[in-house]
Protein backbone atom coordinates (compact mmCIF):
# COMPACT_ATOMS: atom_id res chain seq x y z
CA UNK A 1 0.00 0.00 0.00
CA UNK A 2 0.79 3.54 -0.65
CA UNK A 3 -0.22 6.59 0.67
CA UNK A 4 -1.58 9.31 -1.87
CA UNK A 5 -0.32 12.75 -1.24
CA UNK A 6 -2.75 15.11 0.34
CA UNK A 7 -4.07 18.06 -1.44
CA UNK A 8 -3.57 20.89 1.22
CA UNK A 9 -3.67 23.63 -0.75
CA UNK A 10 -0.80 25.70 1.36
CA UNK A 11 1.61 22.87 -0.24
CA UNK A 12 2.91 22.65 3.46
CA UNK A 13 1.72 19.14 5.11
CA UNK A 14 1.73 20.18 8.37
CA UNK A 15 0.86 23.29 8.37
CA UNK A 16 -2.80 24.72 9.18
CA UNK A 17 -4.50 26.27 5.87
CA UNK A 18 -5.86 29.46 5.84
CA UNK A 19 -8.69 30.00 3.57
CA UNK A 20 -8.65 32.25 0.76
CA UNK A 21 -11.60 34.36 -0.52
CA UNK A 22 -12.42 36.59 -3.35
CA UNK A 23 -15.24 38.93 -2.84
CA UNK A 24 -16.39 40.46 -6.06
CA UNK A 25 -19.25 43.32 -5.31
CA UNK A 26 -19.82 46.01 -7.45
CA UNK A 27 -21.03 47.86 -4.55
CA UNK A 28 -17.84 49.51 -2.62
CA UNK A 29 -19.60 49.59 0.92
CA UNK A 30 -20.32 45.28 0.25
CA UNK A 31 -17.18 45.17 -1.04
CA UNK A 32 -15.56 46.55 1.84
CA UNK A 33 -17.43 45.27 4.53
CA UNK A 34 -17.12 41.62 3.24
CA UNK A 35 -13.83 41.70 2.64
CA UNK A 36 -13.10 42.87 6.07
CA UNK A 37 -15.42 40.83 7.94
CA UNK A 38 -13.84 37.46 6.78
CA UNK A 39 -10.31 38.71 7.83
CA UNK A 40 -11.78 39.34 11.41
CA UNK A 41 -12.87 35.21 11.18
CA UNK A 42 -9.06 34.95 10.34
CA UNK A 43 -9.57 34.46 6.35
CA UNK A 44 -7.71 35.80 3.82
CA UNK A 45 -9.69 37.93 2.02
CA UNK A 46 -9.40 39.52 -1.66
CA UNK A 47 -12.33 41.71 -3.55
CA UNK A 48 -12.99 43.15 -6.64
CA UNK A 49 -15.50 45.13 -8.29
CA UNK A 50 -16.53 43.37 -11.39
CA UNK A 51 -17.29 39.96 -13.39
CA UNK A 52 -14.11 39.91 -16.11
CA UNK A 53 -11.74 41.15 -12.75
CA UNK A 54 -13.16 38.42 -10.69
CA UNK A 55 -12.70 35.51 -13.61
CA UNK A 56 -9.49 36.78 -14.14
CA UNK A 57 -8.27 36.74 -10.73
CA UNK A 58 -10.02 33.28 -10.11
CA UNK A 59 -8.11 32.14 -13.41
CA UNK A 60 -4.94 32.82 -11.49
CA UNK A 61 -4.98 32.53 -8.35
CA UNK A 62 -5.56 29.44 -5.61
CA UNK A 63 -9.41 30.52 -3.90
CA UNK A 64 -11.31 28.41 -1.28
CA UNK A 65 -14.17 30.35 -1.56
CA UNK A 66 -15.98 32.50 -4.33
CA UNK A 67 -18.48 35.38 -2.97
CA UNK A 68 -20.08 36.62 -6.50
CA UNK A 69 -22.63 39.22 -6.48
CA UNK A 70 -25.38 38.13 -8.61
CA UNK A 71 -25.69 41.77 -10.79
CA UNK A 72 -22.15 42.77 -11.31
CA UNK A 73 -20.59 44.69 -14.58
CA UNK A 74 -19.67 42.27 -17.35
CA UNK A 75 -20.64 39.14 -16.08
CA UNK A 76 -22.87 38.56 -12.44
CA UNK A 77 -22.21 35.71 -10.25
CA UNK A 78 -23.68 33.06 -12.75
CA UNK A 79 -21.85 33.78 -15.80
CA UNK A 80 -18.62 34.15 -13.71
CA UNK A 81 -18.87 30.95 -12.04
CA UNK A 82 -20.02 29.01 -15.57
CA UNK A 83 -16.80 30.23 -16.82
CA UNK A 84 -14.74 28.96 -14.40
CA UNK A 85 -16.50 25.69 -14.43
CA UNK A 86 -15.98 24.98 -17.42
CA UNK A 87 -12.36 26.32 -17.40
CA UNK A 88 -10.21 22.82 -16.45
CA UNK A 89 -7.01 25.33 -16.24
CA UNK A 90 -8.37 27.73 -13.63
CA UNK A 91 -7.09 27.38 -10.47
CA UNK A 92 -10.01 27.79 -8.63
CA UNK A 93 -12.37 25.97 -11.44
CA UNK A 94 -13.22 23.33 -8.15
CA UNK A 95 -13.82 25.43 -5.30
CA UNK A 96 -16.88 26.31 -3.51
CA UNK A 97 -18.92 29.40 -4.62
CA UNK A 98 -21.63 31.53 -2.64
CA UNK A 99 -24.04 34.18 -4.72
CA UNK A 100 -24.53 37.07 -2.79
CA UNK A 101 -27.76 39.67 -3.75
CA UNK A 102 -29.67 42.50 -2.00
CA UNK A 103 -33.16 41.19 -3.50
CA UNK A 104 -33.37 37.16 -4.48
CA UNK A 105 -36.84 35.62 -5.99
CA UNK A 106 -37.40 31.92 -5.19
CA UNK A 107 -37.11 31.19 -8.90
CA UNK A 108 -33.77 32.76 -8.65
CA UNK A 109 -32.51 31.24 -6.01
CA UNK A 110 -33.45 27.64 -7.13
CA UNK A 111 -31.58 28.33 -10.65
CA UNK A 112 -28.15 30.00 -8.71
CA UNK A 113 -28.02 26.48 -7.15
CA UNK A 114 -28.73 24.61 -9.82
CA UNK A 115 -25.58 26.28 -11.46
CA UNK A 116 -23.46 24.94 -8.78
CA UNK A 117 -23.59 27.46 -5.77
CA UNK A 118 -22.91 26.05 -2.70
CA UNK A 119 -25.39 28.24 -0.88
CA UNK A 120 -27.10 32.29 -1.57
CA UNK A 121 -26.63 34.67 0.55
CA UNK A 122 -29.03 37.48 1.42
CA UNK A 123 -27.48 41.11 1.25
CA UNK A 124 -27.42 43.06 4.09
CA UNK A 125 -25.63 40.05 6.38
CA UNK A 126 -24.00 39.67 9.85
CA UNK A 127 -20.96 37.79 10.49
CA UNK A 128 -23.14 35.02 11.73
CA UNK A 129 -24.20 34.50 8.24
CA UNK A 130 -20.46 34.70 6.96
CA UNK A 131 -19.57 32.00 9.90
CA UNK A 132 -22.55 29.53 8.35
CA UNK A 133 -20.84 30.15 5.24
CA UNK A 134 -17.15 29.14 6.21
CA UNK A 135 -18.29 26.34 7.53
CA UNK A 136 -19.72 25.22 4.26
CA UNK A 137 -16.04 25.90 2.90
CA UNK A 138 -14.13 23.64 5.75
CA UNK A 139 -16.64 20.69 5.01
CA UNK A 140 -16.20 20.53 1.34
CA UNK A 141 -12.47 21.11 1.59
CA UNK A 142 -10.63 18.18 -0.34
CA UNK A 143 -7.73 18.25 1.81
CA UNK A 144 -7.32 14.39 2.86
CA UNK A 145 -5.83 11.84 1.07
CA UNK A 146 -7.66 8.97 -1.27
CA UNK A 147 -5.88 6.75 0.54
CA UNK A 148 -4.54 7.24 4.47
CA UNK A 149 -3.00 3.76 4.65
CA UNK A 150 -1.88 4.69 8.70
CA UNK A 151 -5.76 5.26 8.86
CA UNK A 152 -6.88 1.90 7.67
CA UNK A 153 -4.27 -0.06 9.67
CA UNK A 154 -4.93 1.94 12.81
CA UNK A 155 -8.48 0.28 12.43
CA UNK A 156 -8.23 -2.96 10.98
CA UNK A 157 -4.72 -3.57 12.43
CA UNK A 158 -3.18 -6.26 9.69
CA UNK A 159 -2.37 -5.14 6.20
CA UNK A 160 -3.77 -7.90 4.60
CA UNK A 161 -7.10 -7.30 6.29
CA UNK A 162 -7.03 -4.16 4.54
CA UNK A 163 -6.29 -5.43 1.29
CA UNK A 164 -8.99 -7.80 1.43
CA UNK A 165 -11.28 -5.01 2.80
CA UNK A 166 -10.29 -2.87 -0.30
CA UNK A 167 -11.15 -5.15 -3.00
CA UNK A 168 -14.71 -4.94 -1.28
CA UNK A 169 -14.67 -1.70 -1.09
CA UNK A 170 -13.63 -1.08 -4.71
CA UNK A 171 -16.92 -3.27 -6.23
CA UNK A 172 -19.07 -1.22 -3.59
CA UNK A 173 -17.82 1.91 -5.16
CA UNK A 174 -18.06 0.71 -8.76
CA UNK A 175 -22.06 -0.48 -8.00
CA UNK A 176 -22.29 2.87 -6.66
CA UNK A 177 -21.22 5.04 -9.02
CA UNK A 178 -23.59 3.09 -11.33
CA UNK A 179 -26.61 3.70 -9.82
CA UNK A 180 -25.93 7.24 -8.90
CA UNK A 181 -27.78 8.89 -10.78
CA UNK A 182 -31.22 6.50 -10.35
CA UNK A 183 -30.11 7.39 -6.14
CA UNK A 184 -30.65 10.60 -7.12
CA UNK A 185 -34.66 10.21 -7.42
CA UNK A 186 -34.84 8.94 -4.03
CA UNK A 187 -32.96 10.41 -1.23
CA UNK A 188 -33.86 8.42 1.17
CA UNK A 189 -31.92 5.65 -0.01
CA UNK A 190 -28.79 8.01 -1.27
CA UNK A 191 -28.93 8.98 2.55
CA UNK A 192 -28.55 5.31 3.65
CA UNK A 193 -25.96 4.36 0.60
CA UNK A 194 -23.76 7.23 1.86
CA UNK A 195 -24.07 6.06 6.10
CA UNK A 196 -22.80 2.70 4.99
CA UNK A 197 -20.52 4.07 2.59
CA UNK A 198 -18.81 5.99 5.35
CA UNK A 199 -18.49 3.11 7.44
CA UNK A 200 -16.33 1.40 4.46
CA UNK A 201 -14.23 4.22 4.02
CA UNK A 202 -13.48 4.74 7.47
CA UNK A 203 -11.98 0.76 7.68
CA UNK A 204 -10.49 1.43 4.87
CA UNK A 205 -9.02 5.06 5.21
CA UNK A 206 -10.71 6.37 2.24
CA UNK A 207 -10.34 9.67 3.80
CA UNK A 208 -11.34 12.26 1.40
CA UNK A 209 -14.14 10.08 -0.22
CA UNK A 210 -15.71 9.49 3.58
CA UNK A 211 -15.43 13.63 4.08
CA UNK A 212 -17.23 13.93 0.56
CA UNK A 213 -19.93 11.61 1.55
CA UNK A 214 -20.17 13.67 4.94
CA UNK A 215 -20.75 16.92 3.36
CA UNK A 216 -23.53 15.23 0.71
CA UNK A 217 -25.03 13.96 3.70
CA UNK A 218 -25.38 17.39 5.07
CA UNK A 219 -26.41 18.81 2.41
CA UNK A 220 -29.48 16.34 1.53
CA UNK A 221 -30.90 16.94 5.02
CA UNK A 222 -30.71 20.55 4.18
CA UNK A 223 -32.72 20.42 1.15
CA UNK A 224 -31.12 22.06 -1.50
CA UNK A 225 -32.02 19.19 -3.67
CA UNK A 226 -31.30 21.32 -6.49
CA UNK A 227 -27.86 22.20 -5.58
CA UNK A 228 -24.98 20.27 -7.84
CA UNK A 229 -21.81 21.28 -5.81
CA UNK A 230 -21.49 18.78 -3.44
CA UNK A 231 -22.81 16.08 -6.00
CA UNK A 232 -19.86 17.14 -8.54
CA UNK A 233 -17.25 17.05 -5.55
CA UNK A 234 -18.30 13.32 -4.56
CA UNK A 235 -18.46 12.46 -7.70
CA UNK A 236 -15.32 13.23 -8.42
CA UNK A 237 -13.93 11.97 -5.38
CA UNK A 238 -15.85 8.45 -5.94
CA UNK A 239 -14.29 7.61 -9.30
CA UNK A 240 -10.86 9.15 -7.96
CA UNK A 241 -11.06 6.74 -4.63
CA UNK A 242 -11.96 4.19 -7.87
CA UNK A 243 -8.99 4.54 -9.35
CA UNK A 244 -6.81 4.70 -6.32
CA UNK A 245 -7.69 1.45 -5.22
CA UNK A 246 -7.34 -0.42 -9.19
CA UNK A 247 -4.27 1.01 -8.95
CA UNK A 248 -3.47 -0.27 -6.00
CA UNK A 249 -4.81 -3.66 -7.46
CA UNK A 250 -2.48 -3.17 -10.00
CA UNK A 251 0.46 -3.07 -7.86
Amino acid sequence: MQNQPSSDPSGSRGAPHVVRVLVADDDASSRLFLAEALRSLGLEADACHDGPSAIAMARRQVFDLLLLDCRMPGAGAEEVLTTLRNDPQARSTDCTAVATSAEMSLTERQRLLAAEFSEVLQKPCNLADLRRILALVLAGANTAPLLDDALALATMGDTEVVKAMRVLLRVELAALYQDLDELLEDTATLAERLHRLRSSCGFCGAAALGAQATVLQRHLKLGHRGSLAPLSRFRRSLLSTIEALGREDDA
